[in-house]
């Protein structure tokens, strides 16, 4: 939210008046936290700015906080500071996998309340994963001393690519029975019936309701979910940033300007189906995808073929820590693969942060990544790059999507619609 001053002058010289979700968004990014500020912010006078404040004030989204430094360069009273109020509301967000699922209740600023993980198959179907989440999150509500009607907004990551306008997966290849399916109204129908209120539909799909307030669910996809988590709360000043997933399968998320790309209908980042001249048969149909060679579940596969019981990322992952000499051999191989199709990846994006995580992101592989990366990429692309490993771990997706809601909500535009309905 760095350039909303910016904007903000930008759309005054146009001649509009910023509106109480634009001063919002002033407070929310730091760029303007005093009415005198928010003044010279807008060029709205101080009466404008007094009535647009009071309409956020009634709302509970705005607080005022210690005093701040003296507005006027003659002195007098220090400025009292505004700041958003993280506490009038809560978000719900769940990471699905393709064998297990987590949950959480996460408050406005990001912070985790009550969290639960267990086995959640996605082969099980969307109607019994999503009734079970549903179940879930009416149980961490309680858990976490909060009522339903504090719920704004629902977050859920999938691991297969999603079209954000209308929250249902394309074509997944590792999500059977998901195509096309209505994830939105199923998971906003789950939620209201544990959690003993009414449901209904909107334009972001179904969502509950309680007193008239549609509460919408917004689906995207776990990588790109776990990069904006990671992105925005580690590395904010990061304008190019990218996060591949590898578990059972592989995946790519990438936060451009602060915003997650996701191509032109969410297949952006897709780069487990790139074919890397292989002849093993992926699960998308396909033979030679870097998802059939280098993933968990194809390392998985090697293993189990010389004995070694694997059947999933995850065991992959369990081996790797307790120093299985052949997983680390194969996950290193494995890693090396990737890194010659990521060379491709940097030299296009040019990020600032490569990020490596899910199942397999240990030194073995993340050694074999960098050793075909920094082979085969120019020097020019990884001249400023750094390649880490996760630093939210496995709940990275969970950040992101209580993040994705909160932007989404608070955006000015929809602030505007908000309040409207809240008649103030």
């Amino acid at each position: 939210m760095a350039g909303t001053a910016g904007r903000a002058a930008k759309a005054m010289r146009a001649g509009h008046q910023a509106s109480a979700g634009e001063l919002l968004e002033l407070v929310r990014s730091g760029r303007a936290t005093t009415r005198g500020a928010l003044q010279q912010a807008t060029g709205l006078s101080r009466a404008t700015v007094g009535q647009r404040l009071d309409r956020l004030f009634r709302a509970g989204w705005l607080r005022e906080g210690a005093g701040g430094p003296v507005d006027s360069p003659q002195g007098g009273r220090p400025s009292i500071t505004l700041e958003f109020d993280d506490e009038h509301a809560v978000v719900l967000a769940a990471d699905l996998d393709t064998r297990h699922g987590r949950a959480a209740v996460v408050s406005l600023s990001g912070e985790i309340q009550a969290e639960h993980h267990g086995s959640l198959r996605i082969e099980d179907g969307p109607d019994a994963v999503l009734g079970e989440l549903g179940r879930w999150f009416a149980e961490l509500l309680e858990k976490a001393g909060q009522r339903a009607d504090a719920v704004c907004g629902i977050g859920i990551a999938v691991p297969g690519p999603v079209d954000t306008d209308t929250g249902k997966v394309v074509q997944p290849p590792i999500m059977p029975g998901w195509d096309g399916y209505d994830i939105r109204g199923r998971l906003g129908r789950a939620f209201a019936e544990h959690a003993g209120i009414e449901s209904a539909g909107g334009a972001t799909g179904a969502g509950v309701t309680r007193s008239g307030a549609r509460i919408p669910v917004l689906v995207d996809n776990d990588a790109n979910l776990m990069a904006y988590g990671e992105q925005r709360t580690g590395y904010p000043d990061c304008s190019a940033f990218a996060l591949v997933k590898v578990s059972t399968g592989i995946g790519a998320g990438m936060v451009v300007g602060g915003s997650i790309y996701r191509g032109v209908d969410g297949g952006a980042g897709d780069i487990g189906h790139i074919r890397v001249g292989a002849d093993a048969l992926c699960r998308c149909g396909s033979y030679g995808c870097l998802a059939a060679v280098a993933s968990g579940g194809a390392v998985a596969r090697r293993l189990a073929e010389s004995g070694v019981p694997a059947t999933s990322g995850s065991d992959v992952r369990d081996l790797l820590t307790a120093g299985h000499p052949e997983a680390m051999a194969l996950a290193r191989e494995a890693g090396r693969q990737v890194g010659d199709v990521l060379a491709t990846v940097v030299t296009l994006l040019n990020p600032g942060v490569l990020m490596i995580a899910g199942d397999l992101a240990g030194t073995p592989f993340l050694t074999g990544v960098r050793e075909l990366l920094y082979q085969r990429a120019l020097p020019r692309s990884t001249a400023h790059l750094d390649v880490v490993t996760s630093r939210l771990g496995e709940r990275a997706g969970l950040v992101g999507a209580g993040a994705l809601v909160v932007e989404y909500l608070y955006a000015p535009e929809r602030v505007e619609e908000r309040l409207a309905a809240l008649g103030v």
